[in-house]
Parts: C-alpha cells; structure tokens; sequence
C-alpha cells in the first residue's frame, strides 16, 4: 500500500516537511530568488500624472467631436467633472457629455446625464438645452405602436415639460412638434389594442381603450377613428345613448367623413339617429376642450 507523505514522515517531523514542501512550491513559481529578496529595489513605481488644465481637457473633448469620435469625446468630457467637481468647467463638462453621448447613440446614458444636469442646474441658461437633449434622447428610441411605448411616454412628457417650464425657449417650437408626434404615437398604440378587444367582443374594454384616446389624445388623426368606433362598441352593448352622443360629436367635427358616414348607416340600421345627451361623458369631454 501506498501511503502519503505525511503517513511516511513521523508526527514530530510534519510541521517542519509541511513548511519545506511550502517553500519549494512557492520558489518553484518564482523566476529568480530576487522575487523573495525583501532588500531589493522597488518593483513598482508610482506614477505621477501631469495636471491638465480644465480648459485643455474641454479643448480635447471638442476635437475627439470634430474627428468623429462622440464616445471618446464623452470621456474626455467627463473627466472634467471628476478632476474639477464643483467647478464651472464641471457644469460645462456635464452638459457636452450628455451632447457626447448623445452624438453616439448613447441615449440611456444621454437621458440619465442630462437629467442631472437639469436637477444641479435648474436656473442654468443651458438647463433648457439639457432638458431638450432628455427628451430627445427617449424620442430616438421610440419603437412601431405594435412594441411598448415606454419611451414615447416619457418623450411626451419631458416636451410637454420643457413648453411650460421654459416657455421662451428656441427649442419649444421642435418640443411641440414631437409633442404631437409622440401624442400620435401613443394614441395609436390605445387604438390597436382597442380594436383587439373590438374585434374580440369585448366592448367594456375596448370602449377603454378608444377613452383614452379621446382623453388624452383628442388633437391626433385617431380621434375621428376612435369617435366611430365607440359607436359600434356602444350598439354591441346596446348602450344606445352613448352611441348616438358618440355619432352626433363625431358628425359635430368631422361632418365629411367616411367614418361619420359608417356611423350614421350604423345607427340607421338599429332605428336610432345622431344626437347629444347632455349626460354623456363623450358631451362633457368634448364641450370641456372644443366649445361648440
């Protein structure tokens, strides 16, 4: 039978092989007995950087930009807050990487950087500026009405936020642009899964649906749809008033359509006729943006 090194050695003699076969493992691993030797000189040097002026670290931040190089420029950026906290050149640096960052496709990043910015910098002139880049950075991530609108959410809500808070600034006429663009966007996410209950027979929560987009997001093109197509979910319900206010509003504003004409043959075919009742939420909700 084989035994073990320390089956072969006496018990007194185990701590000294245990230390012996400790040392030899560890010179094994070593390329010259210098490793061990504590009087030898220092392996590692400390390195001492040269301090670079905030102005120069910022000049270099705006070449990696003009050279193409958004993500470099962005470090460079940044840097200016790490080695100048609490200094004008941080609040400058802050605001070009979130640019940087913007330029490079970066848009969580950008979002989360620029939404520092506007919470250190509120009463800053660029605090508009940063508040814009926020909003931009969730729009140029906005995916088909048939994915989550997550991102259009917040995008509308940072325009909206950005027209009232900085009501004189250059970048509202653009917010206001995109406002209805995401408002579209949204709108016709609420339509889709409407019509999905619709199609389905579930009017109570298609009717939902086609709420919500005549609540929130009247002024876009689906406020015509969604006016049509209360008519239908309230005839499946046999809700009738409901559905004769729905038909009336939507002859009221878009007299020409086709989808007035489907309403108005659709209402025909059950007896009924286009009219407002006064205790309609679709009257109060109308009457409350669109006086008549």
């Amino acid at each position: 039978m084989t035994l073990s090194i320390f089956e072969r050695v006496p018990a007194s003699r185990w701590r000294g092989v245990t230390w012996a076969v400790a040392l030899a493992t560890g010179l094994a691993g070593c390329s010259s007995l210098e490793d061990f030797n504590p009087f030898a000189g220092e392996r590692y040097k400390t390195v001492i950087e040269p301090v670079v002026p905030a102005s120069q670290v910022y000049d270099q931040g705006l070449a990696k930009l003009a050279n193409g190089d958004p993500t470099e420029a962005a470090k460079k950026f940044t840097d200016l807050g790490k080695k100048y906290p609490s200094s004008d050149w941080a609040r400058k640096g802050l605001l070009m990487t979130t640019y940087a960052q913007y330029q490079a496709g970066s848009y969580d990043d950008s979002a989360g950087s620029a939404m520092r910015y506007v919470k250190e910098y509120p009463k800053s002139t660029e605090a508009p500026y940063a508040l814009y880049l926020q909003a931009s950075s969730y729009y140029a991530q906005i995916l088909d009405i048939s994915r989550d609108q997550d991102h259009a959410q917040k995008a509308l809500e940072l325009f909206k936020q950005l027209a009232q808070t900085y009501p004189t600034s250059e970048y509202v006429a653009d917010s206001k642009v995109k406002i209805q663009v995401t408002s579209d966007q949204l709108g016709g996410k609420e339509m889709s899964i409407g019509r999905f209950y619709l199609h389905r027979r579930n009017y109570t929560a298609a009717i939902n649906r086609f709420r919500n987009v005549l609540t929130y997001y009247q002024t876009t093109r689906h406020a015509e749809e969604a006016l049509y197509r209360l008519v239908e979910s309230y005839m499946g319900l046999g809700i009738t008033d409901e559905a004769e206010t729905a038909a009336a509003i939507l002859g009221h504003n878009f007299p020409d359509g086709q989808w007035y004409k489907d309403a108005y043959t659709l209402l025909k075919s059950g007896g009924l006729s286009p009219q407002e009742h006064p205790g309609s939420w679709i009257t109060k909700l109308f009457h409350a943006v669109v006086p008549t």
